[in-house]
């Protein structure tokens, strides 16, 4: 089922009466599996005897994407193109601004059927289709197990505010989406892309992109290999997930984030699958659907509801203040911006982390929390440390860019957590250092782990 509180009807417009099928604009949740928005574009066509019609805009140079986002991406594209063509639905990816593409194909469109997204450059995108359409634009959040409007109407506090208010309702949202078959084909649609996404390399190459991150071979982009991640979890990974999801050489995680982050899985179908395993514990299903559904849809909640999300000046009044009391006290190492990226600092537990976040696009979640602590307590300033952390994070990381992303950054200042104990240059921000890092875990272990990693990268 696709719940009403899912939906939202974006403008006053009525149905196009000549309109030669129902348009469904990709962009959020980019998969063919369990997407409300498809589903829901389906059953419109259905009812009025129409064809679907999937659009997707690719634009050179979105804004902090680099050819390893687009390599990632144009895979989970080449995923669509084969599922929806054996569905009998046309997939029309066109090179330009994404909401030009979708308002020009939306003329002949007899209603328009779009995903949710929070990011302000795509909410205006959205608010910008709704003008120009001309016919009926449809909303499906898509992307969070409850709606975001559900759970609250303003920024929560921390994951203990947020928590109890996802749970009351979490069981209406926690259902399977049905699959509906097209009955009417988009065969005989005469409508043509100017990209050809079946081979996503030549796609790649064929873009004006910033090619100074390259694709990293340790992801390969797309709902087949995000089912297939997933399936694994829960299969293999799953037991003993709340122990030891904190080591960073276990591989103790799902590595599902930069699936999330393309749309290439459906939140719902992964909490679906930990609740459904016969592997792990309560614990260890509890923990993970802890970070997927609470801590992930507290950061749509940061984002939706809080203005300046990406910049120091979102960070709680207790944050920035201890932290600009101490903002004058000696550091023992100040790094540049081009240090920390080279991985060149005393810390090899540091540069560990850099490493496997600069050649593949991801790093282990505690190393992170680490990563971030560090560049603060080596910056000049937390508001330097703070720029800092935000463009590193959203050039290399393969799920940058993204609320979690922010919110994360965030938190590691202070958001969503609260006052510690007061020590130099963090004040009462939570403090981490090297010497936890080795009393809690084989970090020899990650070292080795990450030379693996960075050699297969380079061969």
């Amino acid at each position: 089922m696709i719940q009403n509180t899912r939906i939202r009807k974006l403008n006053g417009a009525d149905r196009r009466e000549n309109g030669s099928y129902v348009l469904y604009w990709m962009q959020e949740a980019q998969r063919t599996r369990s997407n409300a928005a498809l589903e829901m574009a389906i059953r419109g066509a259905n009812k009025h005897g129409l064809p679907v019609v999937v659009c997707f805009g690719l634009m050179d140079g979105y804004p902090e994407a680099n050819a390893r986002h687009y390599a990632f991406m144009l895979e989970g594209l080449s995923d669509c193109a084969k599922n929806l063509e054996t569905r009998g639905i046309a997939f029309v990816v066109r090179r330009g601004l994404p909401v030009d593409v979708a308002i020009g194909m939306a003329q002949d469109a007899a209603a328009v059927i779009c995903d949710r997204s929070y990011m302000p450059l795509q909410t205006g995108w959205r608010k910008r289709l709704a003008r120009e359409a001309g016919c009926t634009v449809v909303q499906v959040e898509t992307e969070v197990v409850v709606p975001v409007d559900v759970v609250s109407g303003k920024s929560e506090y921390a994951a203990r505010t947020i928590r109890p208010k996802i749970q009351r309702v979490w069981d209406e949202y926690l259902v399977p989406l049905d699959e509906t078959r097209p009955e009417a084909s988009a065969d005989g649609i005469d409508l043509a892309g100017d990209i050809d996404v079946s081979d996503p390399a030549a796609a790649l190459a064929a873009l004006d992109l910033d090619w100074s991150v390259r694709p990293a071979t340790r992801f390969r982009g797309g709902e087949i290999e995000a089912r297939r991640r997933l399936d694994h979890f829960v299969d293999v990974v799953l037991d003993g997930y709340a122990g030891a999801r904190n080591e960073p050489s276990a591989a103790q995680t799902s590595f599902l984030s930069p699936y999330l982050h393309f749309g290439h899985i459906s939140p719902v179908d992964m909490v679906l699958a930990a609740h459904d395993a016969d592997a792990g514990s309560s614990d260890d299903r509890g923990s993970f659907i802890e970070e997927l559904v609470v801590r992930r849809e507290l950061s749509m909640n940061y984002v939706a509801f809080e203005p300046k999300f990406d910049t120091y000046d979102a960070l709680p009044d207790w944050a920035r203040k201890t932290l600009e009391q101490h903002a004058g006290d000696e550091r023992e190492y100040v790094y540049s911006a081009e240090e920390l990226e080279a991985c060149n600092t005393h810390d090899a537990h540091w540069n560990d982390a850099m490493r496997e976040m600069v050649h593949t696009g991801f790093m282990h979640n505690y190393m992170r929390m680490y990563w971030a602590k560090k560049i603060l307590e080596w910056s000049a300033t937390p508001q330097q440390a703070y720029v800092t952390t935000l463009a590193l994070n959203n050039k290399y990381f393969l799920d940058g860019r993204d609320p979690n992303s922010y919110a994360n950054v965030a938190w590691c200042y202070g958001l969503h957590d609260r006052a510690w104990t007061e020590r130099p240059v963090f004040g009462k921000i939570r403090y981490m250092n090297a010497n936890g890092l080795n009393r809690k875990f084989d970090m020899n272990a990650y070292t080795e782990f990450v030379d693996r990693l960075v050699e297969k990268e380079r061969r």
